[in-house]
């Protein structure tokens, strides 16, 4: 069997592909989050795991660095997914990409009136194509992190995120006012590896689906 890379990024997606993983016989043999290693074995001597940022996992996959990896919907969204296969929604790591406005900020009525609103996101891509499809005029403000603060500061009228318990909204006194779209994450196979490589790769996919119980 040829050597399989598996890129995957630490947190969530990491904790909740552990399973699915193992369902394939795969098991790390090593934790990424206590050990500093970037490139960890796993019980099968031709399957490797490498530890990369989320955002980055299309990439690697894309540019065969990695022949397999697990991303989110969001982060595929803005990568454009070239190149790239997406075999399988897992079902993990779900939330909602949301539009959040601080608390007492009059959204709805803000878009009936065509204001020009600015809006600060990570989700640039996402954010342009749900605006112009709802007709509305945004001046799109690109962060990388602490969106919360944007509409504190003045920075943004409004934030594009993702949400899962909602709870950091609160906290800052934001409101989510609509919900762009579900986000999961994928299973993503790099094109040339799954022709090249398919004896070995086929039987992940299939476990993994199995797993998944699609």
């Amino acid at each position: 069997m040829s050597g399989i890379t598996i890129a995957l990024s630490k947190g969530r997606i990491f904790e909740e592909t552990t399973p699915l993983l193992k369902a394939a016989g795969i098991v790390p043999l090593e934790d990424p989050e206590s050990s500093r290693k970037l490139i960890i074995g796993t019980n099968n001597p031709d399957v490797r795991l490498i530890i990369v940022r989320a955002t980055d996992v299309p990439t690697y996959v894309q540019y065969g660095a990695a022949d397999l990896g697990v991303a989110g919907k969001d982060v595929l969204l803005e990568h454009g997914g070239a190149g790239l296969y997406q075999p399988l929604d897992l079902q993990i790591a779900k939330c909602r990409m949301m539009v959040a406005v601080q608390q007492g900020f009059d959204y709805e009525r803000h878009v009936r009136q065509g204001s020009r609103l600015k809006v600060a996101t990570k989700y640039v891509q996402t954010a342009r194509e749900h605006f112009a499809k709802k007709g509305v005029h945004v001046d799109l403000i690109k962060l990388y992190g602490s969106m919360e603060l944007a509409p504190l500061v003045g920075l943004a009228d409004a934030i594009v995120d993702l949400v899962s318990s909602g709870n950091t909204l609160k906290a800052n006194n934001l409101v989510a006012v609509e919900e762009i779209m579900q986000i999961s994450s994928r299973l993503v196979v790099n094109q040339a590896a799954l022709k090249l490589k398919h004896a070995a790769i086929q039987p992940l996919l299939d476990q993994f689906a199995a797993a998944v119980g699609k």
